[in-house]
């Protein structure tokens, strides 16, 4: 007799195949789900740390702009007071010069010639004053051409008038101020 197996083996199979199917695509969306997640967890911990170091970075940044910043306000100062170092140096300098100046303009100073007013404008000497005549303006020149603190005089402005029945002149005359021994260094400067 012929043996006719009446159990249902295909659909056992097919339900048996049909479990490991979905066991196995269920263990690859675990899988799955579990490297997305760690490799997701990993880029964030990677930008974590790269924005704690950003942050690290603008710290230290506004940190060196506060330094440079005091940096350049030193320097500033800095030379504000080697300014005035140089301004007191000069000053220091200078302060026997204005006396041979002085000196000078009284030593060349001829008979009948009266000085009004002084002014001094860096190095320039601009001097108003009244003569008894034209001649003795030339001889005032003459004298402070001959001088070591004063050089290149200038006659700007030369007026004849009468006052009290005599003639008398008035005159502007500019030079300029020298020093020997800068005059001095200045030639051995060129002789070298």
């Amino acid at each position: 007799m012929a043996r006719i197996n009446l159990l249902p083996w295909r659909e056992e199979l097919r339900n048996q195949r049909r479990t490991e199917y979905l066991t196995m695509v269920s263990i690859c969306v675990v899988i799955a789900l579990l490297v997305w997640g760690a490799i997701h967890w990993h880029f964030n911990e990677r930008i974590d740390y790269q924005n704690s170091r950003n942050d690290f970075l603008e710290t230290e940044i506004s940190k060196l702009d506060k330094k440079i910043l005091q940096i350049r306000e030193l320097e500033k100062e800095k030379e504000r007071l080697l300014a005035r170092m140089k301004a007191i140096e000069t000053l220091q300098t200078s302060r026997p010069i204005i006396v041979h100046i002085f000196d000078e303009l009284v030593d060349s100073l001829p008979d009948g010639v009266y000085l009004k007013e002084i002014a001094q404008s860096d190095k320039k000497i601009v001097i108003k004053g009244v003569a008894q005549s034209n001649a003795r303006v030339s001889n005032y020149m003459r004298n402070v051409e001959k001088s070591e603190w004063l050089k290149n005089p200038t006659l700007n402005i030369i007026q004849t008038a009468s006052e009290d029945g005599r003639r008398i002149a008035t005159f502007t005359l500019q030079f300029e101020q020298t020093s020997p021994e800068a005059d001095e260094a200045d030639e051995e400067g060129d002789a070298s």
